[in-house]
């Protein structure tokens, strides 16, 4: 999946945005990319969008989502693979964890801008994963792999209590 390609989601439907925010290039930072192909096969009536982090497009791709979730890989000493939900609402901040993600600008960045000029989606639901490298060339870590199956499930969860 090319970054910044999406599918629409269907006329007459809540919209709903997935958005998946790494660098498959970069170890662990792969595993957005990997969620949202992954979302992307299971659930077509759901717009999907491969990202590569940068704030002001991020807000973009969430701009008139009733629920938009974001996925991006995080450093932070708990284990790899570990998996960590936030529930952003109102001008609720991101932790440590996703101030500048793995990229110069990150997820906490985007939220924080959207928050400021009230540009939040209505619901938006932000997954980090821990990593362990994010080494250009590197692999992704074999516990940031077996996350991405169960991340999206729970991710489907979240798409389809919406509906």
């Amino acid at each position: 999946m090319a970054a910044h390609a999406h599918r629409e989601a269907r006329p007459g439907l809540r919209r709903v945005v997935v958005i998946g925010v790494g660098n498959p290039l970069r170890g662990d930072d792969a595993l957005g990319m990997m969620v949202a192909e992954r979302v992307s096969v299971r659930r077509p009536d759901v717009e999907v969008v491969a990202h590569r982090g940068d704030v002001l497009d991020l807000c973009e791709a969430w701009n008139g989502a009733e629920l938009a979730v974001v996925v991006d890989a995080i450093a932070s000493n708990e284990a790899p693979g570990t998996i960590r939900r936030f529930d952003v609402r109102g001008a609720s901040p991101l932790d440590a964890p996703f101030r500048g993600s793995t990229h110069a600008f990150g997820v906490g960045d985007a939220v924080a801008l959207a928050c400021a000029v009230s540009a939040l989606p209505p619901r938006l639901v932000v997954y980090g994963v821990v990593g362990s490298c994010f080494d250009l060339g590197h692999p992704v870590d074999s516990a940031v792999v077996r996350a991405v199956d169960e991340l999206v499930e729970r991710i489907l969860v979240e798409c389809d209590a919406h509906a």
